[in-house]
């Protein structure tokens, strides 16, 4: 009796247990709505050194925030000195004095601080609130008449060895460069676009223009003749709107034409293309006006006929004479010039010059066939000849860098992945492989320098450090001349680095997601010159703040590595058990892994606040930046290539960590994110319970051409005759709708012209076919990237994990108070 008694018990006690089990747990948006952006930027100021370069020169200033306020400094690293630029207290005073703004030491507001060219004052801007009558170029584009004032702004000069301020006419400010102007390199002409066509004005028109664009006085010169709409030799429109009556308004302004220069000035190249066969797209902005409005562009979808080619040209810059170049290699071909680097060869006097990379007679251009297996970097002269000197070829797409030119133009550095590793080779100019310089199972990204006298080159790559996480970025140096590459910025972090024009200093910015983020200043020989700073997060560890833990996982073929991070709730209690979601993003052009501190904090690890388990997860296929193979994984297979890793890597940290509850797992993504997280549903719709997609690319041979074509592959076929056509075969999300189980809430921005709509809504479309309850979500007058409602469709994502993971659907009420409270002024 007293063992059924026992047993009785017993099995009240386990039942009251899976009561419990059963029972709701309340999501915590109080602790997540501590962590929104808003409230962040109140607990992260800077977090690295963001070096101002001055005047070409090894010096810079830099402006660094803390809890105390926002200071800047001046560094001269071959004196090895650090400085406050100003007292700030000081300058607060003299400041309020000629503002009539109180300013004090904590709270400084200096904009657009620049050096002057003798470096001995600094000018910068302060804004008041004073009302002071609008400029007569402001007072033109008014709509409301009335609207006549705006508050002053402050033209201030500060003589550093004087300590002293003063205020100087605004027509000392250097004024900003319009954007439509390409200089000629001894900037005597200015050209532009206009309706389609190259124009230019000299130096006297230019500066009238610069104060008065609708001056009628300015004498313009025609160049080219033949541009149209679509067909253009700049100047062309990405978007128009149908009807509006401002378009031919529109045609009569100025606008950019990207020209690229010889040295000597005497010649200048550019690309052109007949876009006029390209079927159009819309969006319709139902929120723009008293009208909707009707938006049309030009898209290119994957598989579609393209019936034109890149056309290159050569203008003689005296005569302004043009020659077009043949450059066909490839049907559908895709080509590009190739500009110098931005270094101070670039610059007469304030003014950026486009230079060609090559020399007075001869430049460089990139040519890919359409489905990237094949790209020649072709050299082309002025003359209109060209040669090919390095060819690259592939059974998959191929990426490639601008060549790197050194020992006087005579030999260049070229990057390749031939040896299935991002890697650096020397080259001739003629086309002669010299050697390859950097191998090994690591992958070489950027050249950050050269020294000729050395003749070291210096440069970034990842993957290098035995017992790093892959991924964490290093700076090295390697002779040209052969020997292994020297590394610079030693330690277990990820490492983001600027450089010296000269190249002979670097500053180092260096964190992972679970240490404090520093800042640091080396020379080119890795030796430390002085620690710039240190990230001071004292007021978001007082809010509760807790690092994430990065993690290592197999993926699904139990060989390849797959590296993480897991963001658990602050208030994480080891007893309970938490549905886990995965914030995904699939590649290949990179993946949504955080590697350094601080990125996307407000939205993965708010999101683990609520009460969950927040993972983000590499995947084969994803990131660009290891092996070819990794990167190109995914290849044929667009749709489901990352799906399975997704699936092993929480089954893996589920088995490692018991609070982790396998049943219940969700999954949430943007753009290829959205695709992904809804592809995870259809494919392992038994594992995966509820998603969040956001603008996905549910359909990709509705996507544009250029990223489905590149990642997935086009077929290219040759008939008898010679004609080449194209073939595009893909599986869509669309087509798998008859299997989803779980709850999914799919959203769109209306005005979304990247990720059209479409995707979205024939998503809805299939699955209402299929008889599936979904949830679907319209943001009106948003494009992309969700704008200014990124908060509200948050909190939408948060209660719908809440409700389907948690079950929690009490916790929320219609109004978001979340986002209210930081708001109460808004009506």
């Amino acid at each position: 009796m007293r063992k059924l008694l026992t047993l009785c018990v017993g099995l009240i006690c386990l039942s009251a247990h899976a009561q419990e089990d059963k029972q709701v747990v309340k999501a915590n948006y109080n602790l997540a709505a501590k962590f929104s952006p808003a409230k962040l930027r109140t607990m992260i100021f800077s977090t690295d050194v963001k070096p101002n370069w001055i005047n070409h020169s090894d010096k810079f200033w830099y402006e660094y925030q803390t809890p105390a306020g926002k200071y800047w400094y001046l560094v001269d690293p071959a004196a090895r000195s650090k400085q406050l630029l100003f007292d700030n207290a000081d300058m607060a005073r003299q400041v309020t004095k000629i503002v009539k703004n109180p300013f004090d030491a904590q709270h400084l507001t200096l904009e657009n601080l620049k050096f002057t060219d003798d470096e001995k004052r600094i000018r910068f801007e302060v804004k008041s609130t004073k009302d002071t009558v609008k400029n007569k170029e402001e007072l033109a584009k008014l709509k409301n008449k009335s609207d006549s004032l705006k508050k002053k702004v402050f033209h201030l000069e500060y003589d550093i060895a004087n300590k002293e301020l003063r205020e100087i006419s605004d027509t000392l400010k250097e004024k900003t460069k319009p954007s439509w102007a390409n200089f000629s390199p001894d900037t005597s002409r200015i050209f532009f676009a206009k309706n389609y066509n190259i124009y230019w004005m000299d130096k006297v028109n230019y500066d009238k223009a610069v104060k008065d664009e609708k001056d009628s006085t300015i004498v313009e010169h025609q160049v080219t003749t033949d541009g149209i709409q679509y067909y253009a030799w700049g100047g062309d429109q990405y978007s128009t709107t149908t009807g509006d009556e401002k378009e031919d308004e529109e045609l009569k302004k100025r606008k950019p034409v990207w020209l690229s220069w010889s040295p000597d000035g005497k010649y200048f190249a550019l690309t052109r293309k007949d876009n006029r066969h390209l079927s159009a797209l819309w969006v319709i902005n139902n929120v723009s006006a008293k009208r909707p409005t009707l938006e049309t562009y030009k898209y290119l979808m994957p598989g579609e006929t393209d019936s034109t080619e890149i056309e290159l040209y050569i203008f003689d810059a005296s005569s302004l004479s043009s020659k077009r170049v043949p450059i066909n290699a490839f049907k559908n071909q895709t080509a590009g010039i190739y500009g110098k680097n931005r270094d101070k060869s670039s610059y007469s006097g304030k003014h950026f010059i486009n230079y060609w990379l090559g020399t007075n007679e001869e430049f460089y251009i990139s040519r890919s066939s359409r489905d990237l297996k094949r790209i020649d970097i072709v050299a082309v002269n002025i003359d209109g000849s060209t040669r090919t000197i390095v060819e690259e070829r592939s059974n998959v797409y191929l990426d490639i860098k601008k060549p790197y030119f050194i020992n006087n133009g005579k030999q260049f550095i070229h990057w390749s992945q031939r040896d299935g590793w991002g890697h650096f080779y020397l080259y001739n100019t003629d086309g002669t492989l010299v050697k390859q310089l950097t191998s090994g199972e690591f992958n070489c990204c950027d050249i950050t320098g050269y020294d000729l006298t050395s003749n070291q080159f210096t440069f970034t790559a990842n993957g290098k450090e035995e017992g790093e996480d892959p991924y964490y970025l290093h700076h090295y140096a390697l002779s040209v001349n052969g020997g292994m590459p020297k590394l610079l910025n030693k330690g277990d972090y990820d490492h983001q680095v600027s450089v010296s024009e000269s190249g002979k200093y670097f500053v180092n910015n260096y964190s992972r997601v679970n240490t404090i983020p520093a800042s640091e200043l080396y020379n080119s020989n890795g030796q430390l010159i002085m620690k710039l700073e240190e990230a001071d997060l004292s007021q978001l560890f007082a809010a509760g703040y807790k690092f994430p833990e990065p993690f290592k996982v197999k993926a699904g073929d139990g060989i390849t590595d797959l590296y993480g991070v897991m963001y658990k709730p602050f208030d994480f209690d080891s007893t309970r058990v938490y549905p886990i979601v995965e914030y995904v993003y699939p590649g290949p052009q990179t993946e949504a892994v955080n590697k350094s501190f601080g990125r996307s904090m407000d939205r993965i690890d708010r999101l683990a606040q609520m009460g969950f388990v927040v993972i983000t997860v590499g995947n084969r296929g994803g990131h660009p930046d290891r092996s070819k193979w990794y990167h190109t994984y995914g290849y044929g297979n667009l749709r489901d290539y990352g799906l399975e890793d997704k699936k092993v890597a929480a089954e893996q940290l589920a088995d490692r960590h018991p609070f982790i509850d396998i049943d219940r797992v969700g999954i949430t993504g943007h753009s290829g994110g959205g695709f992904m997280s809804t592809a995870a549903m259809l494919v392992y719709p038994d594992f995966f319970k509820v998603a969040v997609s956001g603008a996905g690319n549910h359909e990709n041979n509705i996507y544009n051409r250029w990223w489905s074509e590149r990642h997935h592959g086009v077929n290219e076929k040759i008939d008898a005759e010679g004609d080449t056509t194209f073939t595009y075969q893909i599986e869509r999300n669309t087509e798998l709708a008859k299997n989803l189980k779980g709850k999914l809430l799919l959203a769109t921005g209306d005005i979304d012209n990247n990720v059209h709509p479409a995707n979205t809504i024939r998503m809805a479309d299939a699955l209402i076919k299929a008889n599936k309850r979904f949830d679907f979500l319209l943001l009106p007058g948003q494009r992309h990237g969700f704008g200014n409602m990124t908060e509200y469709f948050f909190w939408k994502m948060a209660d719908y994990f809440a409700e389907h993971l948690l079950g929690d659907s009490k916790s929320y009420e219609v109004d978001m108070t979340e986002i209210n409270r930081e708001n109460p002024l808004r009506k």
